[in-house]
């Protein structure tokens, strides 16, 4: 792929589509109606039983319908790109797997005994366990009134000189919560392409620093529980050796591409000490769904099909709720990077989201989380539109943008918004313990040799860290790049750490 994408091949994937179709035959107040035009083709109609999503032209790769109230509307790829009937998106053509695939039916197997059970709100209590029965209760029994309307801000990928500026701008605005603290965000690290001397300028600001993968490698899903070891552990562990950033304030991951790892995933943050995941996604829902601990079964589809089944007592997830706002009208997205927005002005983006939030806002104040890759940042219309929401949202009394991991620590310890102005999780006055030092001024510029998997000739990447560069570039089973080693994440040895 791209040697300057920030967070893999997904991200290449762009923005859908260019929208050839309106989601209603009158045009809207998002899309001008003279680049919109419906379309009915009577020859492809909408699969039966799969709801509102996106389908592949019988015809041709570089198209597909967006299917909205089983009305197919056609759409086209942006040039060069043609439609992957697997992943949904639009994407290159050697990677595109184009459609239409036919569903298998899954095999009819011997259902496991240990499934986790529905939640049962009489044994459920916080702050180690929290549930309802659809997701949609407020924690603390409070009135949404009483509730503050969290904003979650995600950011996918590796961090690099692709999108630093862009994050800066958003964090360096002077925008500040009702309490006077700067507001905050979460990022989700991925290796390959990322400055490490960046994160650390991030972590220092008082970011959350997670970890995605240190590969983002497809189908990691169906690995064994090595393998997630090494993707989970090894990132973290990449992050403490070249961002300075402690094990201990990396309590966060996000499978790649939004496909959690079945169990598997679950038991390696339950071994490894993590808090939260946030990989599974849900499906368009009128009422959004606040996070919940897996001592129960999800109380919502399972979106990725990959959803741990098993019991995780204590372990809290933060789900990706759909964005979209009523009439479809860009099409909906766990990512708002994969939403169709790319032809609309600012105050249309901007509109978008007002709505799209308003969801949450006037209902039961889930927390609004708002994740993006690079993409977003760079169409201007988008990055203009975004900034318009947030001073919009800043706007009001009761918003609060907080990191992954406020929210949780809010949710363990729910307060009325009353009492937030004194609320220890969320102070700044006293300065948080194990942040890193200041970004250096001189980082160093590592040129080290780099063997991708499954590849017979070595390359160069480039990394830059305030620590000494490694002998090779940091990967799978050598977090340290010492070019020999294989690393050890035994569970006795991180016992003892």
């Amino acid at each position: 792929m791209i040697g300057s994408s920030s967070s893999g091949p997904c991200l290449l994937a762009l923005l859908l589509v260019f929208s050839t179709a309106n989601a209603q035959s009158g045009g809207n107040k998002y899309i001008n109606n003279n680049e919109a035009s419906k379309v009915k083709l009577e020859e492809f109609k909408c699969p039966e039983g799969q709801g509102n999503g996106n389908f592949a032209d019988p015809a041709t790769c570089r198209r597909f319908y967006q299917c909205v109230d089983n009305y197919p509307y056609l759409n086209r790829c942006p040039s060069g790109l043609y439609f992957d009937d697997i992943s949904k998106f639009c994407t290159f053509k050697n990677e595109a797997r184009c459609g239409p695939i036919p569903t298998t039916p899954a095999p009819i197997t011997e259902e496991p005994t240990d499934l986790a059970e529905r939640c049962d709100t009489s044994e459920c209590q916080l702050p180690y366990c929290f549930c309802s029965r659809d997701g949609t209760i407020i924690p603390g029994g409070l009135k949404p009134s009483e509730t503050p309307q969290m904003i979650i801000l995600t950011f996918d990928g590796a961090i690099n000189h692709n999108n630093f500026d862009h994050y800066q701008k958003i964090f360096n605005s002077g925008r500040l919560n009702p309490n006077s603290c700067p507001i905050k965000g979460t990022f989700f690290i991925s290796h390959e392409y990322c400055n490490y001397n960046m994160v650390q300028s991030l972590a220092h600001d008082g970011h959350e620093i997670a970890v995605e993968t240190v590969s983002l490698q497809k189908g990691l899903e169906d690995k064994d529980y090595d393998e997630w070891v090494n993707e989970m552990i090894g990132m973290r562990e990449i992050l403490r050796r070249f961002s300075n950033v402690s094990k201990q304030e990396v309590i966060g991951m996000r499978a790649p591409y939004l496909k959690p790892g079945r169990n598997t995933q679950y038991r390696v943050i339950e071994d490894y000490g993590f808090i939260y995941d946030s990989s599974i996604g849900v499906s368009p829902v009128k009422t959004p769904i606040w996070p919940y601990t897996l001592d129960y079964k999800i109380p919502h589809e399972c979106k990725a099909g990959t959803c741990p089944t098993k019991s995780f007592p204590g372990v809290w997830e933060l789900p990706l709720n759909t964005h979209y706002v009523e009439t479809y009208d860009g099409g909906h997205c766990p990512y708002l990077d994969q939403c169709v927005l790319h032809s609309h002005d600012a105050d249309d983006v901007f509109q978008w989201l007002q709505e799209d939030f308003n969801r949450y806002y006037e209902q039961n104040r889930a927390p609004y989380m708002m994740p993006f890759h690079t993409n977003w940042f760079q169409i201007k219309e988008l990055e203009n539109g975004l900034a318009k929401f947030l001073d919009w949202a800043n706007s009001l009394p009761d918003v609060y943008f907080v990191t992954a991991y406020q929210a949780l620590h809010w949710m363990t310890e729910p307060k009325p918004l009353s009492q937030l102005s004194h609320f220890e999780g969320w102070d700044c006055k006293n300065k948080k313990e194990n942040l890193p030092e200041p970004p250096c001024n001189n980082a160093n510029k590592c040129a080290l040799d780099f063997k991708p998997a499954d590849s017979n000739f070595t390359t160069t990447r480039y990394m830059e860290t305030c620590t000494e560069c490694p002998n090779r570039y940091p990967w799978l089973t050598d977090a340290k790049g010492t070019g020999y080693t294989v690393d050890d994440y035994s569970l006795e040895k991180e016992q003892q750490q």
